[in-house]
């Protein structure tokens, strides 16, 4: 009632307020809440006409006044501001599906509303507001036109977090040999805190990043959604004293081997809308792993004809043999995809002369497996060399693209992604990115977009030796930040020994493609390892599916432990990973999940637990209690007979 009334009464009482009260009800009325109330994002203007924002949560701040504005080459939008007008509220109802995502069909109900404010020199600014169930969202636009290009030399932006909250946060690492590619730990720490022993020097944290706030009361996950070629992906300033986390550009020397200029700013023509800046809110961790905000927020799919998109599991053998580009362990990973039932196989680098000397696309074409490619970035970048060498691949019976080594969240490098996209959607090939940005939203408007990297995974028990001791604790932090972003290539499944010697348990590593959500999974290891498992894991691995209709999270403690029940058709499943050296007890209620099924079997560590598996299968009953082994997992499926 109350939101509907606003609607019906808002401009009228809007222009009496702002008449007769001044600045304080000028200050009100820029709000807007969720249709329930529980989210609400209120700006205001301070005496000297600076703008700032609050986000509450059922009455309890999430973010505290926080700075708003833009400082550009031609005008300035940090003070002097005033109000020109509040739109009414507009509510819209976001329904849609994804190809890939922890759910299948979103149904979200977002309210709206657009701030316009004038500086001294008369030009304007707008704040488009979004308030949902699962957070809260911002954006800068201008609404002015013409063909003079505006540079923004600086964005205000802050998150004022309480500086008691715990944080989850990544280090933004500066342009490298292979970064920045969001490849970092994240790091547990509470605003104030400075960078401390990054994996490479760092400029600054990324997003999205995650803290709990109030006690412990309610988590809030700071993120982006829309970037597209009219901005560069933004990461978070390192200094964040008095809690106030500031809004960062991609840095001038995140060229890597790309064509880019020395100009980091954002610039634009007129009009320009900017992306969104997203605060995700819930009381419960599992919320935010849950949320569907960023791609509620991103555009529409631009692809009408989507039944060519395929979610599914590929073989890929440049982790279990990094050296070997033959064309025999080619075709043997495509014997493999095979055997195991999975549409997919990965070609790394040195596809193109194994597919000289033996045929490997026309192989696995042949035997109904997609062939995917790896690719370097650089021959990509330009627009008619990528579609001429695109139609080259599909003609090929290529299905899909890795491309890699993009370490660079420049604006240039972000309106190459989008037309990279629709350049593959047109030829019909799946895009995986690599060496790159973390999606913003994109697996929406391109359904093409699979999957991307940008995630410390299992390729670093090559190269990262604090990665064995980290990584059951990253897999449990990494789907309440990463993989909110959007799909996420961990390249599960490594249980061969590698340079730095794995700690967690094999139920761990398995159990990691069912926890993350990738549009086509990049399995890691050898064919001797997956030849070698129990029927009732390669079983598994055949009806493992790569996209979920519906995903429940049970337990959600990022940093210790997580259990997720995933179901698509008419398979489900209960999925936990231990992030603790420690062993655990486990106690679950198994009767909202096994309706329909008599029996469950439940997969976890067998007598070397680094290696080997158990699997014992029982009579559907109501409660399952189990021990979580120190960095271990397991996973129940749901049987019918």
């Amino acid at each position: 009632m109350r939101n509907g009334w606003l609607h019906k009464t808002l401009p009228g009482v809007m222009g009496a307020l702002v008449l007769f009260s001044g600045f304080s009800a000028a200050s009100q009325s820029m709000a807007l809440s969720s249709t329930q109330g529980a989210n609400t994002i209120a700006l205001s203007l301070t005496k000297t006409g600076q703008l700032q924002y609050r986000v509450t949560h059922r009455g309890q701040l999430i973010v505290a006044d926080s700075p708003l504005g833009l400082d550009c080459d031609d005008q300035n939008f940090t003070a002097g501001l005033s109000l020109v007008s509040v739109s009414p509220i507009d509510r819209r109802r976001e329904t849609y599906t994804l190809k890939v995502s922890h759910v299948k069909s979103i149904d979200q109900v977002l309210n709206h509303r657009s701030i316009t404010l004038k500086n001294k020199a008369g030009a304007r600014l707008i704040i488009d507001l979004v308030s949902g169930q699962e957070g809260v969202a911002f954006r800068y636009r201008f609404p002015d036109q013409t063909n003079q290009r505006r540079v923004i030399n600086t964005e205000r932006t802050g998150f004022r977090i309480e500086k008691k909250a715990r944080g989850w946060l990544q280090p933004y690492n500066k342009a490298g040999k292979v970064t920045p590619g969001y490849e970092d730990f994240y790091l547990n720490v509470h605003p104030g805190d400075s960078i401390h022993n990054p994996r490479n020097p760092s400029v600054g944290w990324c997003m999205p990043a995650l803290f709990q706030v109030n006690g412990g009361k309610h988590w809030v996950l700071l993120a982006e959604s829309a970037t597209d070629g009219s901005f560069p992906g933004c990461h978070l300033q390192p200094d964040s004293r008095d809690g106030l986390y500031t809004i960062a550009f991609a840095e001038p020397d995140e060229k890597y081997t790309l064509p880019l200029g020395n100009d980091n700013h954002p610039v634009s023509t007129l009009p320009w809308t900017m992306p969104w800046r997203v605060l995700i809110i819930g009381e419960q961790a599992g919320e935010i792993l849950l949320s569907s905000l960023i791609t509620d927020l991103a555009p529409a799919s631009k692809l009408d004809d989507t039944s060519w998109i395929e979610p599914g599991k590929a073989t890929w053998s440049w982790w279990s043999h990094p050296e070997d580009q033959s064309p025999q362990t080619y075709n043997a990973f495509t014997d493999l995809a095979a055997s195991l039932g999975f549409g997919y196989t990965l070609f790394d680098a040195g596809w193109e002369k194994a597919d000289k000397a033996g045929g490997i696309i026309a192989k696995a074409t042949a035997k109904g497996i997609k062939p995917m490619v790896w690719a370097y970035s650089a021959a990509y970048f330009d627009a008619d060399q990528r579609r001429k060498r695109f139609k080259e691949l599909a003609a090929m019976g290529v299905k899909g693209v890795k491309i890699d080594f993009w370490c660079s969240d420049r604006q240039e490098v972000m309106a190459c992604f989008q037309s990279l996209f629709a350049d593959a959607a047109r030829e019909h090939l799946l895009v995986n990115l690599h060496g790159t940005t973390v999606p913003r939203g994109w697996h929406r408007t391109w359904p093409n977009f699979m999957t991307a990297e940008a995630v410390l995974g299992t390729e670093h028990y090559f190269y990262e030796a604090r990665y064995p001791a980290l990584a059951a604790q990253q897999n449990t932090i990494l789907p309440f930040t990463r993989n909110v972003a959007g799909p996420t290539d961990y390249t599960p499944f490594a249980l061969t020994i590698r340079k730095y010697p794995r700690l967690n348990t094999a139920v761990h590593e398995l159990a990691t493609a069912m926890i993350y959500t990738s549009g086509v999974i990049n399995f890691a290891d050898s064919k001797e390892v997956f030849d070698s498992l129990p029927v009732p894991v390669r079983q598994l691995l055949k009806e493992m599916p790569a996209s979920w209709d519906k995903t429940e999270s049970i337990v959600a403690q990022p940093g210790e432990q997580l259990i997720l029940a995933r179901r698509q058709g008419g398979l489900s499943y209960l999925v936990g990973i231990n992030g603790t050296d420690q062993a655990v007890p486990v106690r679950l209620n198994l009767a909202p999940y096994a309706k329909g099924f008599s029996q469950f079997r439940v997969i976890t560590e067998g007598d070397d637990p680094l290696m080997r598996f158990k699997t014992e299968t029982y009579p559907i009953r109501s409660s399952w209690q189990h021990t979580f082994a120190p960095r271990g997992g397991f996973i129940i499926q749901f049987i019918k007979e």
